[in-house]
């Protein structure tokens, strides 16, 4: 069951849709949203017949595509997964996962503006790996846990470093601003990626590659993860879970740091998972 997942259309209007062979097409006469709902009724299952049986109606590659997951019951992240991320902010790779929620009305489009917080000075960028949970899953084994899994999904999980470090508080403060979880540009179902543990990640901005990465360095992996998490919290169909950064954030920076200023451009990918591009604007 391979599908790539799309949500198309003006923001907070999306419907659903899927690619096929590089193709876009509307499944929205069939399908509601790409929700909690949909995973827990084993959506996947019936988009795939759809697309099988169906006569879809196409759509433009150049639509506008939110985020390929309808807003989850939560966005939990893992941070410093990677050894050279955790060197750059001069922090121990962790005993355990280190996890932090990030706001669900972060959630925007692959191509979406990034908006610079008011106050900001210290906006920065992460390249991620984001995972979709298909089912609800509580206490669950390792050796069980991909069973849970949807499917995979580029994030670009932006931060404010002044929020989240210097303002007495835990990361979310600095995680959560709109627009600082743009999601795709699809939703990648398990079989698309047959070796989800060797994906080069790379982010440039300005056209300059600044991160470079591969997932076969996350420290702790999706299974231990879901595993983990779960015990301390119920997580839910539609859930999304980003598996932390490689090197070469900009807090990292040598000389540096270097931070976001409006008109940078943020392009970013994951091997088979495409790409996406922001700009950065100030907020109003």
């Amino acid at each position: 069951m391979t599908m790539k997942l799309i949500r198309f259309g003006k923001p907070g209007e999306e419907k659903p849709g899927v690619i096929i062979n590089e193709n876009y097409f509307d499944v929205s006469a069939f399908i509601k949203d790409y929700d909690e709902h949909f995973f827990a009724d084993d959506g996947l299952h019936f988009l795939s017949e759809i697309t099988n049986d169906a006569e879809l109606p196409p759509l433009e590659k150049n639509i506008r595509l939110g985020p390929p997951v309808a807003r989850p019951s939560k966005i939990i992240c893992i941070g410093l997964n990677y050894s050279d991320h955790a060197a750059e902010s001069k922090m121990q790779v962790p005993p355990e996962p280190v996890i932090f929620f990030k706001s669900t009305t972060a959630l925007c489009g692959p191509n979406d503006n990034l908006i610079i917080p008011r106050n900001s000075t210290k906006t920065d960028w992460e390249v991620e790996l984001a995972f979709v949970m298909s089912k609800k899953a509580s206490y669950v084994e390792e050796k069980e846990a991909m069973d849970h899994v949807a499917g995979f999904v580029l994030h670009n999980d932006y931060s404010e470093r002044a929020f989240q470090i210097e303002r007495s508080g835990q990361w979310v403060k600095g995680k959560s601003a709109d627009s600082f979880a743009p999601l795709g540009p699809f939703l990648a179902t398990k079989d698309e990626i047959p070796d989800i543990d060797n994906l080069r990640l790379w982010l440039k901005v300005n056209g300059k590659i600044m991160q470079e990465g591969n997932t076969k360095n996350l420290i702790y992996k999706i299974p231990f993860l879901i595993s983990y998490i779960s015990q301390f919290m119920t997580l839910l169909p539609g859930d999304i879970i980003s598996t932390g950064t490689p090197a070469g954030v900009g807090m990292g920076q040598k000389p540096g740091p270097v931070y976001i200023k409006a008109g940078d451009e943020m392009e970013l990918g994951i091997d088979g998972l495409g790409s996406s591009r922001q700009v950065a604007v100030n907020s109003n």
